[in-house]
């Protein structure tokens, strides 16, 4: 299939306009379901020649859209935001040249693309266009649209890998013959080899070059053109000026060695130096793949097809997006779970490394929930689908790494703005170069000003930014932390204090059983079994705490009393009467009617427990702090970073967890509006702000501080406002986000700055005649390179003898 090729055969595009969706029948399913295997391709099995309206009618069915499309309601009207794959980009330039065709259709009401992921972000109206239309679009300019999962599928792959070998190997065998006619020239005196001999190894030369011409320089080509049709200028365009300047003029020199180009040819010079522009391009895309290829295999972890189960107990194999609810589906050891759902089988070993960050496998029982995404890592296992698509926690996930790798940061704007006057400037310094030149040496003005075209690199100017903070996102996401926003990394490399809220993000949102004081002759174990008999009646935070902890000290076997009755005081406690009379209270001092002794924290929470005869035991509780807490908090200090807890609870409380972790300062009793304040009151300091937490009463902070955290387990509206989800919840991911953030921002200064000493530096002696067609080939491909291997450095990050890694010494 070919979306490019049947575009391009269109004579004319449909009109835009509502109309009824076009439902392609390769998906029509045959009594009632689609029936797919794993090697069939997105269209089924359809092998044969497509027409246009076969090609794009696809995206139009509702079935496959809800896979890229999410449609909501404003004001009243539908609007469509859909998330693609552009195939056939090469650089930023491309990214603009689909932006700039998109914009101008009407319905589409924002189109970006970001250049390193290839992804285009559409917000569209179905009322005005559809989706097969605004595909023909952008097939009019050479490329095409996929949805991510076939964009991203092995077979996409390697179609797209195996064309761009077999154009750096032809290129590079007709360079190697190329050259080897070329060498007698550069190793004899003139006039060793007879004139005859000569002009047969420059015919020779030039039927060699032919294919690199035609087929091998095709991605320059094409591209050039795609953007002179729309009266820009692109990344390519000085490249295929240069290939075919130096191509006809040899050729001339070849038909005419007498004519006024002279008898200099260039063919070594050209072939080389397309070789080496290929490839650069190819290792530049199997490094772009790998900077985005984290993102790309977390976002497409879900199957193409499934087992679903009939009703006579036999499986057959589905497309995923036929799955209906409460469908029994049987996942095969190493396959992902394709939607929420409970387990039906006895146990399951499951792999949710993306939704909590931990890489130890769970195990999972009869009944127990599993989610989509998450692998099976034991047999087969068979499941209850209770979510699919975009309700699904996987969906979610999904939706905010898909932000990120659709944004553009702040400085790859700029870069991209610095890029096409830059190209201009380029292209008329070329001109000038060969004109000077010209009159000094007509010989060299073609080699300066083919030079002067190749050696200039935007390219690694524009990649310098978003190659860097998506390969660091990529990481973050193998360690459970989702970025939202790429710019983020900017502002968290330069925070300098960090405010934490308490409840749920230092500490645990539940109570532990901190000490138990118990009357002469009772024990801890019997005051333990007594209130836990109560309390595993009652949902209220305290008793959940002492059926915890009767459970792991006393053991899930512990001898329980048998209740006659049993009834619960709202805010007071629970009462229950034994089948012998024995009357048990649980609950505060005046409900159990005992008298309490002084205490150093009237704040702390605690529960007593009494019967007839009076006081049998008190529980003190205390909210739990995470494992992490303190340590993340003395290598934040450690850093440079100061660090506030800045809570809504009582002072006592507050302080309490502040001192155990080791927190600058402390603020207490602080209501949302309270909390707005104090951030605000500290930016207008100077001071630069990361919040974490993870209440509904945090998202107004999270949304005004410099940067924010939200835990994974946090209220939906507080991960809207943030720009990390931690979806473990493990306070030592913000220290390792802030490292990754810093090693990102000083990545990306150091492929800026290599970006513009290296064409401060080139394009110069280009100038003077210092640098030859092919060393510039080579220094192009060479930029480009070095900026996308620096910044896969990020994504290493995460490795054993790693700074990032906070075991290793060197952690900060």
């Amino acid at each position: 299939m070919n979306y490019a090729r049947g575009m391009n055969q269109a004579a004319t595009l449909p009109p835009v306009g509502p109309s009824k969706p076009a439902v392609s029948p390769t998906l029509q399913p045959a009594g009632g379901e689609e029936r797919m295997t794993k090697s069939a391709g997105w269209l089924g099995e359809h092998q044969g020649p497509l027409t246009v309206t076969d090609d794009f009618s696809v995206l139009d069915d509702p079935v496959e859209q809800r896979e890229f499309t999410e449609f909501t309601e404003e004001d009243g009207q539908a609007r469509a935001h859909s998330v693609l794959m552009v195939q056939g980009m090469y650089c930023a330039a491309c990214a603009d040249t689909v932006e700039s065709v998109l914009q101008d259709v009407p319905g589409v009401e924002r189109a970006h693309v970001h250049a390193a992921t290839r992804r285009l972000s559409l917000q569209w109206d179905p009322a005005v266009t559809q989706m097969s239309t605004l595909a023909q679009y952008v097939g009019k300019v050479g490329y095409r649209l996929l949805p991510l999962q076939q964009a991203l599928s092995i077979s996409e792959r390697l179609a797209e890998t195996r064309q761009a070998l077999w154009r750096l190997f032809v290129a590079g065998f007709c360079m190697m013959q190329v050259m080897m006619y070329a060498w007698p020239a550069y190793v004899t005196e003139p006039g060793d080899i007879p004139a005859d001999i000569v002009q047969l190894l420059r015919w020779a030369s030039w039927v060699l070059t032919l294919p690199v011409i035609f087929f091998a320089s095709g991605p320059f080509f094409q591209s050039a053109w795609r953007d002179l049709k729309l009266g820009r200028v692109g990344m390519d365009t000085p490249v295929s000026v240069g290939i075919l300047v130096t191509f006809l003029v040899s050729s001339a020199a070849t038909f005419d060695p007498t004519g006024p180009w002279g008898q200099e040819v260039w063919f070594d010079s050209l072939t080389m130096f397309v070789f080496f522009l290929l490839g650069g391009r190819y290792l530049e895309h199997k490094a772009r793949d790998r900077t985005a290829g984290a993102l790309d295999s977390l976002m497409n972890r879900l199957p193409e097809v499934c087992e679903r189960q009939r009703a006579d107990g036999t499986f057959e194999s589905v497309s995923v997006r036929r799955l209906e609810l409460g469908t029994v589906v049987r996942v095969q050891a190493g396959q992902a779970f394709p939607g929420d759902g409970e387990l039906l089988s006895a146990s399951a070993t499951v792999d949710e490394a993306l939704l909590t960050g931990e890489s130890h496998p769970v195990t999972r029982s009869t009944g127990e929930g599993v989610v989509a995404g998450s692998f099976n890592l034991g047999g087969p296992a068979l499941v209850r689908v209770d979510k699919l698509g975009r309700d699904t926690r996987f969906a979610q996930i999904v939706n905010l790494m898909e932000q990120a790798s659709t944004e553009k940061p702040r400085l790859a704007i700029l870069a991209d703005r610095i890029a096409t006057p830059f190209l201009l400037l380029v292209i008329l310094a070329a001109f000038f170069a060969g004109w000077y030149w010209w009159q000094i040496d007509h010989t060299k003005a073609l080699a300066v000003a083919v030079a002067v075209l190749i050696v200039t690199c935007p390219c690694a100017l524009a990649l310098a930014t978003p190659a860097a903070m998506l390969a660091s996102a990529g990481s973050l996401a193998r360690r459970g932390i989702l970025v939202r926003r790429l710019q983020a990394f900017e502002s968290l490399a330069g925070i300098n204090t960090v405010l934490f809220d308490k409840t749920g993000t230092l500490t645990h949102d539940r109570l532990v059983l901190q000490d138990v004081r118990t009357r002469a002759g009772t024990s801890r174990e019997q005051a333990l079994q007594l209130a836990a008999g109560l309390a595993e009646s009652s949902l209220h935070p305290v008793s959940r705490a002492l059926a915890l902890a009767a459970k792991s000290e006393c053991g899930s076997n512990a001898i329980r009393p048998i209740w006659a009755t049993i009834s619960e005081t709202a805010g007071q406690g629970m009462q229950g009467i034994t089948d012998d009379g024995l009357e048990v209270r649980l609950g505060s001092s005046a409900f159990c009617g005992v008298q309490t002794e002084p205490i150093s924290d009237p704040d702390s929470p605690r529960a007593h427990l009494s019967d007839r005869a009076g006081w049998v035991a008190t529980f003190e509780l205390q909210e739990g702090l995470r494992a992490d807490a303190r340590s993340a908090v003395q290598a934040l200090r450690d850093m440079g970073i100061g660090t506030w807890l800045l809570s809504g609870d009582k002072e006592g409380a507050a302080r309490l967890v502040g001192q155990a972790i080791g927190v600058d300062r402390v603020i207490a009793g602080a209501t949302p509006e309270r909390k707005l304040a104090e951030v605000i009151e500290l930016q207008a300091k100077g001071v630069r702000i990361a919040m974490v937490g993870d209440g509904l009463n945090d998202g107004p902070v999270l949304a005004r501080a410099d940067t924010s955290f939200a835990l994974g387990h946090a209220a939906p509206l507080a991960q809207a406002q943030s720009d990390y989800v931690i979806q473990g919840g493990q306070v030592m991911d913000v220290v390792r986000t802030l490292q990754q953030a810093r090693a990102t921002m000083r990545t990306v200064r150091q492929n800026l700055i290599w970006a513009g000493v290296y064409n401060a530096v080139s394009v110069p002696m280009a100038l003077v005649g210092w640098m030859p067609p092919w060393l510039a080939g080579l220094g192009m491909a060479a930029s480009s390179l070095l900026v996308i291997g620096n910044a896969m450095r990020l994504a290493r990050r995460t490795g054993p003898d790693s700074p990032f890694n906070l075991d290793s010494p060197e952690a900060a």
